[in-house]
Order: C-alpha cells, then structure tokens, then sequence
C-alpha cells in the first residue's frame, strides 16, 4: 500500500489509534478472505480496495473536496444517495464493525448500547476514520433510538441532518417521509451550492440503478448449486458498495460476474454440490465484521443470500427512471426507500414475507438470524422471524453476538450443531 500518512495527519487523525486499526485489518483479510480456495479473479479488484481502503478513495474524496465539491456521511440505506449524486456530492458510508474507539465513546454513551452505535462514535470521538473526518456533513436517521439520541451527541462534533423515518407505513406516513426526502433535497442543495435538475436527478438515478442491477446480477447468479462464489466474497463486495466510486464499482461487479456466468457453465464453485446453503438475516455487518460469515463459511456451509442491510435491504429495489421532473423523481425515491424492510416499522410483514421467499429462491436449508448486542429492534423481531419461519417448516438459529472475538468459538460449536441437525432432517 503506498504511503498516506501525510493525507492522514492532515485529517487531523489520532495517528496512534488509525495505525491499530490498520494493523489489525490485514491480518483479519487475510486470514477471512485470501485463505480461501478457488476463489473468482474477479476478486482481485476487491482485495485491492481493502488494501488501499483509507488510501485511494479517501485521496479521491479530498480532490474533490478540493475541487468544491462536498462529503456527505449517511449510516443508513434510507438515506437517499441519488439526490447527494444530482447536486454534485459524494455520498459515503459510515458505519464500522471493530471496537477501535469504545473508551472514548463510553465516555459519552451508555456501556450496553448496540455495538455499531458505539463504533462509529469511536470512530468519531477518537479520530479513527478518514472517511468520517473527510465529511463536511453526516446524515442520520430515527430508526432506533439509540442512533436518534446518539446523532445529538453527534452534532456536537460534526453538522448532522436527521431524516424522520416513520415507523409504520400507512398513507400519512408515506406523505411524512416525502416531506422528509423533500426537506433532505433542499439541504443538500443549501449545503453543495448546487441546484438539482430534472437532468441532474435522472443521471443519478439511472447511475444508482445501475449499481444496483449489478448487485442483484450477482446474488442472481448464487441460486446456483454448487455457488460460483462464497457469502463472504458477495458481503465484502456488498459493504464496498456504499463508499467505492459508483461507476468504477459498477463497472467491476459486471466484470465478476462475466466470470462467474462462465463458472456457473462450468459447473465450478467455492463450495462442494449440495453443501448446505444459508441465508444469513438480521442486523447490518459493518465492514470490517467479517466474524459470523466466516464462522459460517469454514464449518462447511455457503451463504446464498444476506437478508439484511448489508445485503439485499440496500439494492433490492430500483427507483423507476421514468420521471420527468424534479417533483416526480423525489416522489418515485421516496417510495423506493420507505419499501426497505428496517425492523423499525411495526408491523415489519414484508421483512418476514421476503425471509420465506428468499428461502425459496435460493433452495436454502435454513437461515441464520444475527443480531447484535443490545439492537432492541431486532433483538424482539427475532420471535416474529423465529414464528414465521417455524410456521413454513423453514430451520432457524438465532445468534446475538456483538464485535468481540472471544465468542467465536461458542457462535462455531452452535453453527456446526445446526448444520448436523439439516443433514439429518
């Protein structure tokens, strides 16, 4: 990796802090990701990114930067990126999946609160991330309440806008969240300079959208049997998404999957015909949490599809590229991103409806649900999942884990005795 030190000290980062974190990662990658066998070239675009993963992108964030242009951080898939790409902005992702950080986040958050809230606080706080300290504003959302009271905490550091995002999905809520996406417009063109246009906003949808088919091209070609790639490949890939240049990464997911339609042809996969096949569900994994999938992957089952936010919840639906004005595009994203099935919204149906498709899809043999620690959300949809499931005969194991490694090998002995009880049912 070349040397960035200089752009890092010039960011103002906690130099002692960020050369932990990046010591620890390439261990993790290697040991999670390159240590796999017949692994698709195609990947190698993707070791790339990790490796230069505060290297060349923030680089191409700061001449931005430098040109004009504006960062603006989001922690949800309900943030709208298509308006941030019509006014000129680079939108990137924010949430972390590593402890680097807690003490100074616990100095101003309660100890037993979700791990992903006190990571990118860390993150913040200790002056850990490039990405964070590369925003000239950050994007959040009321989806839980500890992200709602922690985004006050937040604005003390760096400018936070909040999103209302209602909770059940009924007509005065749809007209609640357009007048949201309709308010987030205006700000980001207060805060870039630029007016978005009809063109601007077409462009970028059709650019998303584009990302998107991409994304879904990939998880198509998983329902194959052997799979033509691994879980984990699909979830780095799918975690790089939400900060890598659009264009570029679109450009090199259809590139993968040229050689994945070739592999598949082949009949050559990651994992042997008829190994079991797992939909992995729950709350978001944060790059670098890597912990669970890898488990998972290295106990001799695939991950066939990932029903969560790092996964299908982002790109699942497209926004219809028919509008013609500013007006009606904002109205076609609105409705787009309020059919993202958060465990916010009570009830969540179409999250338990979509589990049981899934399952279907990709001729899975059993999903795991993962929820970290103390994600109240979650945590309690857990029974209807578990309810639902039960009631389609489909096999479910519940984990609850957080960002720590000391649980690893409890997570390995229940996965391992879940994949015995699939291969004798």
């Amino acid at each position: 990796m070349a040397d960035h030190r200089k752009m890092w000290e010039s960011l103002g980062l906690d130099m002692e802090s960020h050369d932990q974190l990046m010591n620890v990662l390439p261990s993790t990658y290697g040991t999670v990701y390159l240590s796999q066998e017949n692994r698709p070239k195609g990947m190698e675009y993707f070791d790339f990114v990790v490796n230069e993963v505060h290297g060349q992108r923030i680089q191409e964030l700061q001449d931005h930067k430098a040109a004009g242009g504006k960062v603006i951080g989001a922690f949800c898939v309900y943030v709208p990126e298509e308006i941030v790409r019509a006014a000129g902005g680079i939108q990137v992702g924010l949430c972390s999946g590593v402890e680097i950080g807690t003490a100074r986040a616990e100095k101003v958050l309660p100890r037993n609160i979700c791990p992903l809230i006190k990571s990118f606080m860390g993150f913040k706080l200790g002056k850990v991330c490039p990405y964070f300290e590369s925003c000239d504003m950050v994007v959040g959302e009321t989806t839980c309440d500890g992200k709602k009271k922690a985004f006050e905490i937040l604005n003390d550091y760096v400018p936070v806008h909040v999103m209302e995002t209602p909770q059940m999905k009924r007509e005065k809520d749809k007209a609640l969240w357009l007048s949201e996406v309709q308010d987030f417009l205006a700000m980001v063109e207060e805060y870039t300079g630029n007016k978005v246009t009809a063109d601007s906003l077409h462009q970028a949808i059709k650019e998303t959208n584009a990302k998107r088919r991409a994304l879904l091209r990939l998880n198509e070609l998983r329902r194959h049997d052997p799979a033509p790639i691994s879980g984990k490949d699909c979830l780095l890939i799918e975690q790089i998404s939400m900060y890598d240049d659009v264009p570029r990464f679109t450009a090199q997911v259809n590139a993968l999957c040229d050689e994945l339609e070739v592999r598949v042809k082949e009949g050559k996969g990651v994992a042997a015909t008829g190994a079991p096949r797992l939909i992995l569900s729950g709350t978001p994994m944060a790059l670098p949490n890597w912990k669970v999938p890898h488990v998972i992957e290295t106990s001799g089952a695939v991950i066939v599809a990932e029903e969560m936010c790092t996964g299908l919840r982002y790109f699942e639906n497209l926004v219809p590229e028919e509008g013609e004005t500013v007006e009606q595009m904002v109205e076609a994203i609105a409705n787009r991103y309020l059919d993202i099935n958060c465990a916010c919204f009570t009830p969540n149906d179409g999250r338990m409806e979509r589990i049981v498709s899934l399952a279907g899809e990709r001729k899975a043999d059993g999903v795991i649900n993962c929820t970290l620690a103390f994600c109240d959300p979650y945590l309690v949809e857990a029974n209807r999942v578990a309810k639902t499931l039960k009631e389609h005969n489909i096999p479910l194991l519940n984990l609850e884990t957080d960002y720590g490694q000391e649980d690893t090998a409890q997570i390995k002995t229940r996965v391992e005795a879940f994949l015995e009880m699939l291969g004798n049912r």
